[in-house]
């Protein structure tokens, strides 16, 4: 569920000339989209206005991620060109401060500000609900660290945005229900960055995906670094699985297509399945990841789990759900990864047929089991696997998409494409979809017939 891209959070209707501006940089996750939202808010009861221009901002926060190879380096550099522009401010006679949110905060903490004096407050991702009394802090002069695990429940201390401020953000949202992994693959810092797993109840859940309806949210998407591990006390006070959670929120009026990302094979139970076979709105695709296709590196990674058992999950859900499209993560050159280890992965990846799939290069992490095994794989070899990994599933790909040319599909209208008249949707299996359709028409969901395919988006006519 990572990205390298960056993402920013729109600006909205300015309410006053005076009021301070905040540029947030997201990195990663769909879960740091969502958390940049939920600090933006928190934000906007203190003054701040998003914006998309950095020059102008009073506030520049990062949220950082970090799942990728010197994910923390980068960080370093951006905040040294942030350095750069705050003393050129400050030249003006213009303020600006610095944040540095999310798993890179979390990870390097005190080490931030030694390293980089310009920054006044780092949060970690379970700490930002308490991100706008730090700016008070550090706008007393203090350097402001807050890192520790919140004994407090962070929902229920950050505000919602107003019906029209969702509605500005979009047809669809990102709702996260669950944080934290307990599962401690070897390869993997989000144990250490994210915390151990907490499940938010179902209360707090129907609750906020109400008001996101209300503002003219169409689909939602749950979050979770483990989101099928969510477990949370419903309002009979038992524990709720996640198959359980998506049954009641099918029930509220308006809302007509739900997600969720991203999954572990482990936590695949029979009513998430069932719920696949019995809810139309659910959509028929499931990220599923499995790393690899050998055993013996199945192992090493601590997944707890077979090919064989992956093979046999696949099977119980498509015969629940026939038209499910399935996307994986992969991860190529593992500590002592053999050719034929390799190979298994390859005939895994023949056997399941991927719809999409990301695919990545080992790389160590500083404080995962992982960093200290030994027989790590040469550089070449990694890159010589994951091209012809990245071959096969790019071949997989495309034979999905054309697959779908020539067949009716609903697609949910998101907003205005490159060409005029056009839009951009997205189709059950969540492809980017160009159709002639009216500005009107955004948030609709209307029958089309694929008529054609690009790398990375579908094209389509009304029908």
């Amino acid at each position: 569920m990572t990205q390298d891209s960056a993402l920013l959070i729109a600006p909205e209707t300015r309410d006053g000339s005076n009021s301070r501006k905040v540029f947030i940089k997201t990195y990663g996750c769909q879960m740091n989209v969502y958390d940049s939202t939920r600090m933006s808010d928190a934000l906007a009861k203190d003054g701040y206005e998003p914006t998309e221009d950095m020059e102008e901002a009073d506030l520049v926060l990062l949220n950082t991620c970090h799942i990728r190879e010197k994910a923390a380096e980068k960080v370093y550099s951006a905040l040294g060109r942030l350095r750069d522009m705050k003393k050129r401010k400050a030249a003006d006679g213009r303020e600006m401060m610095i944040g540095v949110t999310g798993c890179v905060a979390q990870a390097e903490g005190e080490e931030i500000l030694r390293r980089a004096p310009a920054v006044d407050v780092v949060i970690g991702p379970q700490t930002y609900h308490r991100l706008p009394d730090a700016l008070r802090r550090a706008k007393g002069g203090e350097r402001v660290v807050d890192t520790e695990y919140a004994i407090e429940d962070k929902f229920l201390h950050l505000p919602m945005a107003e019906s029209a401020k969702i509605r500005a953000r979009g047809v669809t949202a990102f709702l996260t229900v669950q944080e934290g992994c307990d599962k401690f693959c070897t390869f993997c810092v989000v144990p250490y960055t994210r915390g151990s797993e907490v499940s938010r109840p179902v209360s707090q859940i129907v609750d906020e995906a109400e008001k996101l309806v209300a503002g003219g949210v169409r689909e939602v998407t749950l979050l979770g670094q483990n989101v099928n591990a969510w477990h949370g006390k419903g309002p009979d006070g038992e524990e709720w699985s996640l198959g359980d959670l998506l049954y009641r929120l099918a029930d509220i009026p308006g809302l007509s297509r739900l997600r969720y990302t991203t999954s572990h094979p482990r936590d695949m139970d029979d009513r998430l399945i069932n719920a696949h076979r019995d809810l139309r709105m659910l959509m028929p695709y499931l990220h599923l990841p499995v790393q690899a296709g050998s055993n013996r590196i199945l192992k090493a990674m601590n997944r707890r789990h077979t090919t064989a058992d992956y093979l046999a999950l696949v099977e119980r859900i498509r015969a629940a759900r026939p038209d499910i499209a399935l996307s994986g993560d992969f991860i190529v050159g593992f500590p002592g990864e053999t050719d034929q280890d390799f190979e298994d992965t390859l005939n895994l990846v023949t056997a399941v047929r991927y719809a999409q799939a990301y695919s990545f290069k080992y790389s160590t992490r500083p404080g995962t089991p992982g960093a200290d095994l030994k027989d790590q794989v040469p550089e070449e070899i990694k890159a010589e696997r994951l091209e012809r990994l990245q071959a096969l599933l790019t071949r997989q790909q495309q034979e999905f998409a054309e697959a779908c040319v020539g067949r009716l599909v609903d697609v949910l209208l998101e907003k205005p494409g490159r060409m005029p008249g056009q839009l951009i949707g997205r189709s059950p299996w969540l492809q980017s979809v160009n159709v002639d359709a009216k500005a009107s028409q955004i948030g609709d969901i209307i029958n089309v017939r694929i008529t054609g395919t690009s790398t990375n988006s579908l094209f389509a006519e009304q029908v």
